[in-house]
């Protein structure tokens, strides 16, 4: 995931090379979660569970082997293209340190960060209604 511009400055210069050792050194190429490969088209039902390219194993959201999906379960089937990020545990582009960053899928990034995106999208929320407009005066209540 590309870097905000505005929040360029709170990474090390060397974030590249602390990013690539996070996901293909220390986790080679694997999701830290749920051990999806980086790089491959993978088979996704949407309670989480997937196709191991290697494998040939179905696997649920924490990596564990389960049940092949019934014919009812693969009509929710879909293919996604896997991309390893470098995860802050803490939310902080800052706290560089090896024990505060995950390899992480799209999937299992997204989860994880759900309660912090909740909690600003209430902060956003709230900051709008409070100032409103400038121009035009408060937001009408919804």
């Amino acid at each position: 995931m590309p870097i905000r511009p505005a929040l360029r400055w709170y990474y090390p210069i060397d974030w590249p090379l602390l990013s690539r050792w996070v996901r293909f050194e220390r986790a080679k190429g694997r999701c830290e979660t749920c051990g999806r490969p980086h790089g491959q088209t993978v088979h996704c039902l949407s309670d989480g569970r997937w196709l191991d390219p290697t494998t040939t194993e179905w696997r649920d959201g924490k990596g564990r082997s389960c049940r092949v999906p019934n014919q009812a379960d693969r009509k929710s089937l879909h293919t996604t293209h896997i991309v390893l990020a470098a995860a802050h545990l803490d939310h902080n582009p800052g706290n560089n340190r090896p024990t505060n960053l995950r390899s992480l899928c799209q999937r299992c990034h997204m989860q994880y960060d759900r309660p912090h995106h909740l909690a600003q999208r209430w902060l956003t929320y709230r900051r709008r209604s409070a100032i409103g407009d400038l121009f035009l005066g408060r937001y009408p209540p919804a």
